[in-house]
Formats: C-alpha cells, sequence, structure tokens
C-alpha cells in the first residue's frame, strides 16, 4: 500500500510529500513498517477480503519530527494510507473512526495526527473533515507539517 501511494502521489504531481523512491526500497522503510507493526499498533481495513487500508497508533509522534508534545495522555496516529483502488469508499474515515474509538476505550481524550500540509493543504483539510481541528505548524527540514487534534 505504501508503495502504491507512492507511485498514486507522483503520478499527481506530488514528488513532495513522500518523496519519489517507492517506500520499499527507502533506507530504512521496511524496518519502520516492521516497527509499526510490532511496537505500536496497527489496524487494516478488509474490503472483500482484501487489505484496503492501514492505520497505526501510537502513545505519541515520531521522535524524528518537531512536534510539541501533548501536555496529557494522547493517541497518536503514526500512519494511515488506504489502497488506492479503493479511493472514496470511506476506508480512511473508517480507519480514523476506529482510532478515536480505541483512544476513548483506553480512557484517553486527545487523539492526534500530524500530516504534510503542503499541496494547497488538501490533507490538511481531509482531517478537518474527519472531526480534527489543526493546531501547531511545523517543518521537518524543507516539509511542512501540521498537528491536528480530536477530542474523543
Amino acid at each position: 500500500m505504501l508503495d502504491s501511494a507512492v507511485l498514486w502521489m507522483n503520478a499527481r504531481g506530488n514528488t513532495e510529500q513522500w518523496g519519489t523512491a517507492l517506500y520499499s526500497q527507502r533506507p530504512g522503510g521496511a524496518e519502520r513498517v516492521e516497527r509499526y507493526t510490532t511496537e505500536n499498533v496497527p489496524f487494516i481495513a478488509e474490503w472483500d477480503g482484501r487489505p484496503a487500508g492501514a492505520l497505526v497508533l501510537d502513545s505519541g509522534p515520531s521522535p524524528q519530527l518537531p512536534v510539541p508534545p501533548a501536555g496529557e495522555p494522547e493517541r497518536y496516529v503514526r500512519l494511515l494510507v488506504c489502497d488506492r483502488r479503493y479511493a472514496g469508499l470511506g476506508i480512511g474515515a473508517a480507519l480514523l473512526a476506529r482510532a478515536a474509538e480505541e483512544t476513548r476505550r483506553a480512557g484517553v481524550e486527545l487523539l492526534r495526527v500530524d500530516c504534510w500540509a503542503g499541496g494547497g493543504g488538501a490533507l490538511v483539510a481531509y482531517y478537518e473533515r474527519n472531526g480534527f481541528t489543526p493546531t501547531t505548524r511545523f517543518r521537518s527540514g524543507a516539509w511542512p507539517g501540521q498537528v491536528l487534534a480530536r477530542r474523543v
């Protein structure tokens, strides 16, 4: 899914968000996916028995990003990716709803996510449509980022 997401973004002219190298070919890419599935809480959405999307939930942001601490317990969406064959079917929204449910179930009131803030802000707007509110903007090198929060 991550490789196909890079190809899809690149085909739309977006080479800034995740670059042009396939995720599986990036240094550390495979190791990161392994950590996502062993050190974090992954959720896989299926459509007709096939993987259609994935979300990784953690207790905080990636230490590699300059994201300020929440100052309270939180759950953090580390990754949200959907197979483009299932675009428009609400897979991402369903995964985000599951993240909110899991956050509430853990007795935590704050769910946060960070995302790429470039490209006219379309990804930020997506999270807003899914109940998140923009909080802190940041830069990681030349990469513009936005932290969003949702009370659950």
